[in-house]
C-alpha cells in the first residue's frame, strides 16, 4: 500500500512553501496542525534528478537517515528552501511515500532547469560568430543551467558588442528551444537584428574660443562626423572609443599649455534621421608658459648643460607631455634621463615640481637624485631554441663589468631585431637590480621565428616561354655542424651563417645557377664578414647555325667590418670579382656610345668593390624609424694607363677588342629614410643614383655594367643577368624611357642600350595591416620620379619620368616578399608608351626589386 502525502512549507513561517499534508487512495486521516507527530527517518529517495548528484541533493535538504523530525513542523519547509536556494530546480516537493508506526520514508521530488547545449544566430554573418562566441561563453557554459539572468545578460553583451561597431539600434532576442538530442537540454537562438550603423553628423563645440571647431574634431581619431567632401571616410559612434577621444582632446589643449582644460559637460541626441549628434561644452582656462626652470640635487652636470639638454626656455608654451619627454625619454635618445643612464646612472630620477603660478607663468624645480652608478653583472639571453647563444651575444653592446647605459640596451635590441631571426613584438629586455651590490643584470628574452626563404616561381619570359625558378636561402645556417647529424632539424641551424643556392632556367635557352656562402662573423672576435659567390648564366636563343649566345661566369669574394669612427652603425666592405663575358653572335644590349654592336668575343670583367654604409633603421621588414645609406664604388684596373694592353684604338683588329678587358669606374649611392607620422603610418624617402664613368675618352664608357631603368625590376630577365643594373620605376615600363634605347648611325634602326646614368626618387606612405612574424602586411601609396641619361652633360636631377600609386607587401619568411604595385606615369611619350597605356601593374615575387 502506497501512502502519499505532500508536506509544504508554513505560509506564516516561512513564505516560500506550503506543507499539504493529504490522504492516499485509502483515505487515511489528514495530519492534524494542532497535534503534530514525531518521526524517525527510514529512507530518503531522490527523483527527478538527471544532472544533480542525489546524494549530493540529499546533503543540501539537510535531512538524513535515522534523524528525528516533526510533521507537520519546520524540518520539511527548511529542507525544501535549501534546495530553492540551489537555484537549480523549477519545483520542489518533499512527499511520504510510506510510514511504519513512527518511522517515514521520505521522497525528494525535483523538476531542474534546463541544461544549455549549444546555440546559434539569426542575422549575423558568418565572420562575427567567433567573436560573439567568447561574449556568450561568459554568461554561459556549456552544460551549465539557462537562467533567466543569464539569457538577458548574454542578449546584452551581443547587442553591446554591435554598438561598439556603431550598430546603435541593435535588438536581440534569445529563444529557447528544447533540444531533443540530449534529455532536459535546450538550444538558445540569438536573433540579432543590427539595423542600419549609425553616422555622427555633427560634432559641435561649445566653450572654445582660442581653438577651432576644426582642429579640435581633428583630435577625435576615431569619432568622426559624416564629411560631403571625403566619402572614404568612415563615420561611426562607438561609445569606448568616444571616451578614449574625449580624453585626448583634453591631452591636446594640454600640450598648447592650457593645463586647466576639462569637458564640461557632452550630449548625445539623435536628429529626425537617427543620426547621432555630440555636443561638447569645453572649458579652455589660461594658456601657461614656462617662466623659471631651476635645478636641485644634480652633482654630476651642471645647471647650464642640464637646461641645453632639456631644451626648454623661459617664454615657451607649457606643455606637460612634451616636458615629461625632455626629461625621461625622446625618440632621439636625448633627454635628461639618457644623460644620466647613459653613464651608469640606473637609479637617477627626476621629478619636475611647479613651485609657483602667476598670472599665465609656471616656476618649475627640476628635483634630481642621481643616486649611484650601476655595473652590470651578468648578461643572460632566453628563449634561443635554434639560434646558438654566441651569435646572440655577440651582437649585443651590454658586457658584464661595463657601467650601465641605456643607449647600449636599445642599440644591443635594435641589433638583435636586425638579425632577422627573433619576433620583433615578442623581445623583452629586463634590468633585475642588486641594490645593495650596486649591480644590474640585462637579461634579453627572445622568440624565435622562421628566417629561411623558399622561391618557387614560374614566369613568362617571352619568347623563351615559361621560366622556372627554384631558391632556397637559409639565413641562420651553420657549416660547422654540416656533419653532424644529430644538428640537422631539417638543417643544421645556429650560427648566423647564410647559405643561398638559386636556379633559373627554361631548359635550352635560359639557365641561370648560383650560389653564396656568408660568414658574418670571421673569427667569431669582431663583425668581419666574409662572401663568396658563385654564378653561371647562359642565355641561348640562336641556333647552332646562326647562334646568339651570352655566357656570363664569376666568382667573387668580398669582407665586411663594423666601424668604430664616426660610430659603430657604419659598415665598411671590399670585395674582388672576377667575371668573364662570352658573346657569341650575341645581338642584344651591348652597344657602345656611337652605335656599334659587341657580338663575339671575351670580355674580362676584373674588378674591386668598396662599399660605405650606415644602418639605423629598426627592422629589416617593416622599419618604422631610422635610415639606410649607402656608397659603392666599383673599379677595374687601368690596364692602358698601365701600360698592359695597347692604348692606340686603331691596333685593334675590332671594336670589340677594344674592350677585351673592361675598363671602368662606376659609383652608387642609396639612401632610404623613415620617419613616423603618427599613429601606425610611415613614411619612407629614397634616393638611388648611379654614375659609370671612363677614365679617359679614348674607348669611351664600357658597353658592359650600365643601367636599365624601368619597369619592376624583375620582368627584364634578359638584362638583369647579363651585366646590366636594373633599377625599376613603377608606373613605366622599360620600353617607355627613351634613353633606353639608341638608334644605329647605318640604318637608323632603334635599339635596346641601357645608359651610364641614372636617378630615382621616392616618397612612400606605408601602413600595417598585420605585424606578426609569420605574416607582415602593409600597404602602400607612392610618388616616384626617374630618368636616365647618356652622358654627364645632360644630366639633371630635376628631368624626371613622375608617376604615382599603391601597392601591398606581404612578407612570409619562407617566400620572401610577395605584394604588388599600380602605377600611373604622367611623363610617357607617344612614341614609346605602351599601347597608350598609362598605367602599369608590377607583381613582387621573393624580393623586393631596386
Amino acid at each position: 500500500m502506497r501512502l502519499s502525502i505532500l508536506l509544504l512549507s508554513l505560509c506564516c513561517l516561512f513564505g516560500t512553501a506550503t506543507v499539504a499534508a493529504q490522504t492516499d487512495s485509502l483515505n487515511l486521516p489528514v495530519y492534524d496542525y494542532s497535534n503534530p507527530g514525531e518521526y524517525e527517518i527510514g529512507a530518503i529517495t531522490v527523483k527527478g534528478a538527471f544532472f544533480a548528484e542525489q546524494n549530493a541533493i540529499i546533503g543540501v535538504t539537510g535531512l538524513s537517515v535515522g534523524d528525528k523530525i516533526r510533521v507537520p513542523g519546520p524540518d520539511i519547509p527548511r529542507a525544501i528552501k535549501n534546495l530553492w536556494r540551489l537555484r537549480l530546480f523549477t519545483d520542489v516537493r518533499i512527499e511520504q511515500e510510506k510510514t511504519i508506526g513512527d518511522v517515514i520514508f521520505l521522497v525528494v521530488r525535483v523538476t531542474e532547469r534546463p541544461r544549455y547545449l549549444r546555440h546559434s544566430y539569426e542575422g549575423v554573418k558568418q565572420g562575427k560568430h567567433e567573436d560573439l562566441n567568447e561574449i556568450i561563453n561568459t554568461f554561459i557554459v556549456r552544460g551549465g543551467i539557462v537562467t533567466e539572468d543569464a539569457k538577458v545578460n548574454a542578449a546584452e553583451g551581443v547587442r553591446k558588442y554591435f554598438i561598439e561597431k556603431g550598430y546603435l539600434d541593435t535588438e536581440v532576442d534569445v529563444r529557447e528551444i528544447v533540444d531533443s538530442s540530449r534529455a532536459n537540454s535546450v538550444r538558445l537562438v540569438f536573433d540579432v537584428e543590427q539595423n542600419d550603423r549609425v553616422k555622427i553628423d555633427a560634432i559641435n563645440f561649445t566653450g572654445n574660443t582660442d581653438v577651432k571647431d576644426k582642429k579640435l574634431r581633428k583630435q577625435l581619431k576615431e569619432t568622426k562626423q559624416v564629411s560631403k567632401l571625403n566619402i572614404f571616410r568612415g563615420s561611426k559612434f562607438q561609445p569606448s572609443l568616444y571616451k578614449e577621444d574625449k580624453d585626448a582632446l583634453i591631452a591636446y589643449y594640454n600640450t598648447l599649455g592650457y593645463r586647466d582644460a576639462r569637458i564640461l559637460d557632452d550630449e548625445i541626441t539623435r536628429d529626425e534621421d537617427g543620426n547621432v549628434v555630440l555636443n561638447i561644452d569645453l572649458f579652455e582656462g589660461n594658456q601657461y608658459y614656462f617662466r623659471n626652470i631651476t635645478w636641485k640635487g644634480n652633482s654630476k652636470y651642471d645647471d647650464e648643460t642640464l637646461s641645453r639638454v632639456l631644451g626648454l626656455e623661459k617664454g615657451d608654451v607649457f606643455n606637460q607631455q612634451e616636458l615629461q619627454e625632455r626629461l625621461t625619454f625622446s625618440q632621439t635618445n636625448s633627454d635628461v634621463s639618457s644623460l644620466y643612464q647613459d653613464d651608469g646612472y640606473l637609479f637617477f630620477n627626476i621629478e619636475p615640481t611647479e613651485i609657483a603660478i602667476e598670472g599665465d607663468s609656471i616656476d618649475v624645480e627640476m628635483r634630481i637624485f642621481e643616486g649611484p652608478q650601476a655595473t652590470i653583472d651578468k648578461v643572460i639571453i632566453e628563449g634561443n631554441d635554434r639560434t646558438h647563444e654566441h651569435v646572440i651575444r655577440r651582437e649585443v653592446f651590454t658586457r658584464p663589468g661595463q657601467k650601465f647605459s641605456r643607449s647600449d640596451i636599445i642599440r644591443s635590441q635594435r641589433q638583435i631585431i636586425a638579425l632577422g631571426y627573433f619576433n620583433q613584438e615578442a623581445l623583452g629586455i629586463e634590468t633585475p637590480v642588486n641594490p645593495d651590490r650596486g649591480t644590474v643584470d640585462i637579461k634579453y628574452v627572445v622568440e624565435e621565428k622562421p628566417s629561411d626563404q623558399l622561391e618557387l616561381s614560374a614566369g613568362w619570359g617571352g619568347r623563351q616561354g615559361i621560366i622556372g625558378t627554384l631558391g632556397v636561402t637559409f639565413n641562420n645556417f651553420s657549416m660547422r655542424n654540416i656533419f653532424n647529424r644529430e644538428a640537422w632539424h631539417p638543417l643544421p641551424q645556429g650560427d648566423g651563417q647564410r647559405l643561398s643556392l638559386r636556379a633559373q632556367t627554361n631548359g635550352q635557352f635560359y639557365q641561370s645557377y648560383n650560389a653564396s656562402l656568408t660568414e658574418p662573423w670571421l673569427g667569431g672576435k669582431r663583425p668581419t664578414s666574409l662572401t663568396a659567390s658563385l654564378f653561371y648564366n647562359k642565355f641561348d636563343i640562336g641556333s647552332r647555325a646562326v647562334p646568339n649566345k651570352l655566357i656570363i661566369q664569376q666568382a667573387a669574394v668580398s669582407f665586411g667590418t663594423r666601424l668604430r669612427w664616426p660610430d659603430d652603425n657604419f659598415v665598411f666592405r671590399a670585395g674582388v670579382n672576377m667575371q668573364i663575358l662570352t658573346l657569341e653572335g650575341w645581338r642584344q644590349n651591348f652597344q657602345t656610345d656611337e652605335g656599334v654592336q659587341l657580338r663575339t668575343g671575351n670580355f674580362n670583367n676584373f674588378s674591386a668593390q668598396f662599399t660605405l654604409s650606415r644602418t639605423t633603421a629598426t627592422d629589416p621588414i617593416f622599419p618604422k624609424e631610422g635610415s639606410n645609406i649607402e656608397l659603392t664604388v666599383k673599379l677595374t684596373p687601368p690596364y692602358r694607363q698601365l701600360g698592359l694592353v695597347d692604348s692606340d684604338p686603331e691596333q685593334f683588329e675590332s671594336v670589340a677588342d677594344q674592350f677585351r678587358f673592361l675598363e671602368y669606374h662606376k659609383w652608387r649611392f642609396n639612401a632610404d629614410w623613415y620617419t613616423p607620422l603618427g599613429g601606425k603610418f610611415v613614411l619612407k624617402t629614397q634616393a638611388k643614383i648611379g654614375f659609370l664613368g671612363a677614365y679617359d675618352d679614348v674607348v669611351g664608357v664600357s658597353p658592359f655594367e650600365r643601367f636599365r631603368l624601368g619597369g619592376n625590376g624583375i620582368n627584364n630577365q634578359q638584362a638583369s643577368f647579363a651585366g646590366v643594373d636594373v633599377i625599376s620605376l613603377r608606373g613605366y615600363s622599360e620600353n617607355e624611357l627613351p634613353n633606353n634605347f639608341i638608334r644605329n648611325p647605318v640604318t637608323g634602326r632603334r635599339t635596346d642600350n641601357a645608359t651610364p646614368i641614372f636617378s630615382k626618387y621616392t616618397a612612400e606612405i606605408r601602413y600595417p595591416i598585420s605585424l606578426n612574424p609569420s605574416s607582415t602586411i602593409f600597404v602602400l601609396a607612392f610618388a616616384q620620379g626617374g630618368n636616365s641619361w647618356r652622358t654627364a652633360r645632360d644630366f639633371n636631377p630635376f628631368d624626371l619620368r613622375r608617376s604615382v600609386g599603391f601597392g601591398a607587401r606581404v612578407f612570409l619568411p619562407m617566400f620572401g616578399t610577395l605584394g604588388f604595385d599600380w602605377g600611373v606615369g604622367f611623363d610617357k611619350d607617344a612614341d614609346t608608351s605602351d599601347n597608350g597605356n598609362l598605367s602599369t601593374f608590377n607583381v613582387i615575387l621573393g624580393f623586393e626589386p631596386e
